[in-house]
């Protein structure tokens, strides 16, 4: 048994035990967490599997951005955690099903594909360059016209979310750019010059007067 198989073990079981964990814990910031160490445990998983380009997106894509997001959203929304795990146990024989049946279409889609297409030799092995390197090749060749739609796409869907977002709706303040960037450091606070002087003591009352004497 090389270091190689040792690796992949160490990281499938730790990739087993926080997948299992996101699931499990009871508070949504542990299985945040715990779901940034699964997906960066899968990540080495695939750098060791030569995979490099998967293992780095995996990380700065997910890990580094959308968990980020996942954290914001958790942080800063109120979660009844009691109100949450209401219906955890009368919905659990159901899930367990549906899980089984996911798990079993997924073992024979394998064993169907695996006797159909066997898996050939490794491309990039066989060109003799780096991973990331013949990806890249093939990206901005062969395939750079649908990766430039697929960009178009995405960019399309920003702008969409964004003017969604920004949509007048009755009983929301809006921000101005432009108001804001023309704004003046006279706009934004007001000198005032006034006499310093030393308070006066109040004049004693006459009730006070009566007051002290009787004492």
């Amino acid at each position: 048994m090389d270091f190689t198989l040792l690796a992949f073990l160490a990281f499938a079981v730790v990739t087993v035990v926080a997948a299992g964990a996101v699931i499990s814990v009871r508070s949504p910031v542990h299985a945040a967490l715990c779901l940034v160490l699964t997906f960066f445990t899968v990540a080495c998983t695939w750098i060791l599997a030569d995979a490099e380009f998967l293992g780095i997106a995996l990380v700065v894509v997910y890990v580094g951005a959308v968990m980020v997001l996942f954290m914001f959203v958790v942080m800063m929304l109120d979660i009844d955690e009691v109100k949450m795990h209401e219906g955890y146990v009368r919905y659990l024989p159901l899930g367990l099903l549906v899980a089984v049946v996911m798990l079993a279409e997924i073992l024979m889609l394998i064993g169907i594909k695996a006797r159909a297409t066997p898996f050939g030799a490794d491309p990039a092995l066989t060109a003799g360059v780096p991973n990331i390197e013949w990806l890249a090749g093939r990206l901005f060749t062969g395939f750079l016209l649908p990766f430039e739609v697929a960009a178009l796409i995405l960019t399309v869907a920003v702008i969409a979310a964004v003017t969604l977002t920004l949509r007048k709706r009755e009983g929301t303040k809006h921000q101005v750019p432009g108001a804001q960037a023309r704004v003046r450091a006279g706009d934004r606070f007001r000198m005032v010059k006034m006499d310093a002087s030393r308070p006066v003591p109040d004049a004693p009352t006459p009730a006070d007067d009566a007051g002290g004497e009787g004492k």
